[in-house]
């Protein structure tokens, strides 16, 4: 019987986390949408805004399956290396958009390099650094105690298991209902 018991509640722990790993899954595929610019979009910073495209990238944490929404008129987003990043270099993009509205999927971790594909732009501005964080970085929520964890101000979760691996709801030995002695 204790076997069949063990058996069970070893189960039950694989379940669970399956289920668990599933929903983890589910929540860093569907990602984020994160606005470039937000209301006044990918344009040509004039001085005035609260913060550079970076300041503002380096206050948000992006993960594999986020998506950056870049709204544009009269320009372009380039997806470039690093060097070309650093020189503002436009001649040799890793993928170029020109359609006015942008979303471009981060779809692994490291850094993405982001420049206007106007002449000048970069250099007044209008350029982006993303950092996607490992998923090793990424923290998971934290867990409700499990059953049987002691969790009431007396020691007392209220959960208990029966012989088969199941959790059942004990209620506290005494309450402000009953009274034992």
């Amino acid at each position: 019987m204790a076997s069949a018991a063990a058996a069970s509640k070893l189960f039950n722990n694989v379940f669970f986390s399956a289920v668990l790993a599933a929903a983890m899954a589910a929540v860093l595929i569907s990602g984020f949408q994160f606005q470039v610019g937000e209301e006044r979009g990918w344009t040509i910073p004039t001085g005035k805004e609260p913060e550079t495209y970076n300041e503002w990238a380096a206050k948000s944490r992006f993960h594999i399956g986020d998506t950056l929404y870049f709204k544009y008129q009269k320009d372009s987003v380039l997806v470039v290396t690093s060097a070309d990043y650093l020189n503002c270099s436009t001649s040799n993009p890793i993928s170029k958009y020109e359609d006015g509205t942008t979303t471009f999927q981060l779809d692994r971790p490291g850094f993405f390099y982001f420049i206007s594909g106007q002449s000048g732009h970069c250099k007044l501005g209008q350029r982006l650094i993303v950092r996607v964080m490992h998923p090793s970085e990424v923290e998971a929520p934290e867990l409700a105690p499990s059953p049987g964890s002691g969790g009431g101000p007396d020691g007392h979760s209220g959960w208990e298991s029966d012989d088969w691996g199941h959790w059942v709801l004990v209620p506290p030995q005494s309450s402000l209902l009953f009274q034992t002695s």
